[in-house]
């Protein structure tokens, strides 16, 4: 699995809370855990300098690199999202109002969680505004286990992938792809575009 945590570039003061909500609530489930940085960052498949600057709030890290961190501390994605006990019971049902869900901006996307409510659930639903505007904005493609749609709700974006020609995508036009695949999006809008992102929750084994 390949994960490409965003280094921060000058933050905004929204991202700048983001990053320190998700740096305290990291911090607090690994010491729940009982894990040192070096513990976690083994069995997230993570660099322990990566962690450390994450848990500092000195770096924003991408949806891969939250995935990862969440197989490590055995959680479900939402507790890093909104750090609550999720159920898990029979005859689940979500509802998240307009702008209640949790959110997390890693510098080239502002990510949403939706539903966070329901633990273990078969795909994660995230509103998504893609920030970025250029391919020279990530660190290189991202890949990871599993599949992801994406629905384009306001703008357009180009989907960039390891192997297909970049890929555009105007509002009402959607894609599912192979998570394994090297991707990275960004908005060919000049505003920020909209998207339903979905991914599955199936992640390879980072630890024994």
């Amino acid at each position: 699995m390949t994960t490409s945590p965003v280094l921060a570039a000058p933050k905004s003061p929204a991202r700048r809370n983001s990053a320190a909500t998700l740096a305290s609530i990291l911090r607090e489930l690994r010491q729940n855990a009982g894990l040192s940085i070096g513990a976690l960052a083994k069995r997230s498949g993570l660099a322990q300098s990566t962690l450390s600057k994450i848990e500092n709030a000195q770096m924003s890290p991408t949806y891969e690199t939250i995935i990862s961190l969440a197989a490590g501390l055995d959680v479900d994605v939402s507790e890093l999202f909104a750090h609550k006990p999720s159920a898990n019971v029979g005859g689940r049902r979500a509802v998240t109002r307009k702008n209640e869900g949790a959110k997390l901006e890693t510098g080239t996307y502002t990510y949403e969680l939706l539903c966070a409510d329901i633990a273990n659930k078969k795909f994660i639903p995230l509103l998504t505004r893609i920030e970025a505007h250029s391919f020279n904005e990530f660190d290189g493609l991202t890949s990871h286990a599993g599949e992801e749609m994406i629905y384009v709700l306001e703008g357009s974006v180009t989907l960039h992938t390891d192997l297909y020609a970049p890929t555009m995508l105007d509002a009402g036009d959607c894609c599912y792809f192979d998570s394994m695949m090297g991707h990275a999006i960004v908005s060919t809008s000049e505003d920020p575009a909209t998207i339903l992102w979905i991914c599955s929750t199936v992640v390879s084994p980072v630890f024994g």
